[in-house]
């Protein structure tokens, strides 16, 4: 009578979020951590691009709060690359970490 996804949902389960179940057994597998690992590099390496092109962007019109975007968006920039280097040290090479 009900198919899979038409069943009437479980007793104490919202009707409305049934199919945004997470399953919590994949992210503590090994292929889980590794899949979070990646994104969170992924986030910083992509947080460095955006923020050397704005920085750069932002040097080419010589006022002086351009300059300090420009610095601060290099700190960021560096703040970033030592995150994302922990991140590949800690996690994506587990061997390496001291």
């Amino acid at each position: 009578m009900f198919g899979s996804r038409d069943k009437p949902p479980a007793e104490g389960e919202p009707e409305g979020l049934r199919g945004f179940a997470v399953d919590k057994t994949f992210f503590t597998s090994l292929k889980g951590l590794l899949l979070e690992a990646e994104l969170d590099f992924l986030r910083c390496v992509s947080a460095i691009v955006i923020f050397l092109v704005i920085s750069f962007a932002a040097i080419t019109v010589r006022d002086g709060a351009a300059i300090a975007a420009f610095v601060f968006g290099l700190l960021l920039v560096t703040v970033l690359a030592y995150d994302a280097f922990k991140i590949y040290r800690a996690e994506m090479v587990p061997g390496l970490s001291r």
